[in-house]
């Protein structure tokens, strides 16, 4: 229960999707009082994802008008789609990690990190023999080498007493690859973001480890510098959103069963509409800024695999347009 009553999400956009009412006055007021600001776009770039919601949830229920700016979000099926669009100055920020950041730098790109999103990546088994992360040594996990889920891996192998010399690495970028590869007993191991951690568990397969598991967090929003000073106030209110529509949700799921908003991860994420009783809502958080450690380490960590050459420090790529 008490998971529940501190997760975000989806909850008042829920009500409002399935039929939630007496709201109107309320938004009406809302409306007419704010109906006179300058409303700036912030268009963001994506991928399916329970990151989103809060996001998506701060855009329909009319937060982020409330506060000047109107967030919208562009989803990709591939990251690097995403990122094609993010160097051609197609969408203004990208919700990624921390390698892409350090590989962004590394490239010339003066990338910032304006706060971070709430991701994460499962490692998944469906080996018998395979009990715990440390029981992988010489067993083959399926990843995408020189990214977040490479980097990753190693965290968890690191916690475990292993590195990444101990296991045979299969490389394959798409993730619902992965899965099917997994399923077929083509590896022990694979790393999986949602919704494809919820299908592989429902199709039996078992979580070993995760990054929220070990405590790492190397999931961020992204921006470029002109963009930063373009449209700070535009960034300033995205957050000022973010965190509306967390305390509205904190209220909504006090009252309200997990069947009356788990649509919304089925419309918006992905999720198969059969895995409705399996999905587990993320215990999501305030807005918050990337930490010191998480940088920190993921930069260590793309130095080692030849990503950065660039001595950057985490003073160097936190932007303090909502956090000071």
């Amino acid at each position: 229960m008490k998971k529940w009553m501190t997760t975000m999400g989806l909850l008042a956009l829920a009500a409002m999707t399935l039929g939630a009412c007496g709201n109107e006055g309320k938004e009406a007021e809302k409306t007419a009082a704010t109906s006179d600001k300058a409303v700036e776009t912030l268009t963001l770039g994506v991928m399916p994802s329970t990151d989103n919601i809060p996001l998506i949830l701060a855009h329909e229920k009319g937060f982020d008008k409330d506060h000047g700016v109107e967030i919208k979000l562009e989803n990709f099926k591939a990251a690097k789609d995403r990122d094609a669009a993010f160097q051609a100055g197609k969408v203004d920020g990208v919700s990624t990690d921390l390698v892409a950041i350090a590989i962004y730098q590394e490239a010339g790109m003066d990338v910032k990190i304006t706060g971070n999103t709430y991701g994460q990546f499962d490692l998944i088994t469906g080996d018998d023999s395979v009990k715990t992360t440390a029981d992988l040594k010489g067993k083959d996990v399926i990843l995408s080498k020189k990214t977040g889920t490479e980097y990753a891996v190693t965290m968890m192998l690191e916690k475990a007493g292993l590195t990444d010399q101990d296991i045979n690495v299969s490389e394959v970028p798409q993730v619902p690859t992965r899965l099917e590869l997994l399923k077929n007993n083509q590896a022990q191991a694979a790393i999986l973001p949602e919704p494809f951690a919820t299908m592989a568990t429902a199709d039996g397969l078992r979580v070993l480890n995760s990054t929220r598991k070990i405590g790492i967090n190397p999931f961020v929003m992204g921006m470029p510098q002109d963009v930063i000073e373009k449209k700070a106030d535009a960034i300033k209110g995205m957050y000022e959103a973010y965190n509306e529509a967390y305390n509205e949700a904190v209220d909504y799921i006090k009252d309200h069963d997990k069947s009356d908003y788990i649509q919304l991860f089925i419309d918006e994420v992905g999720f198969p509409e059969t895995l409705k009783d399996q999905i587990i809502v993320p215990d999501y958080t305030h807005a918050e800024q990337a930490t010191d450690e998480d940088i920190t380490s993921a930069f260590a960590w793309a130095k080692e695999h030849d990503l950065l050459t660039k001595d950057l420090q985490p003073k160097d790529v936190l932007s303090n347009v909502y956090f000071k």
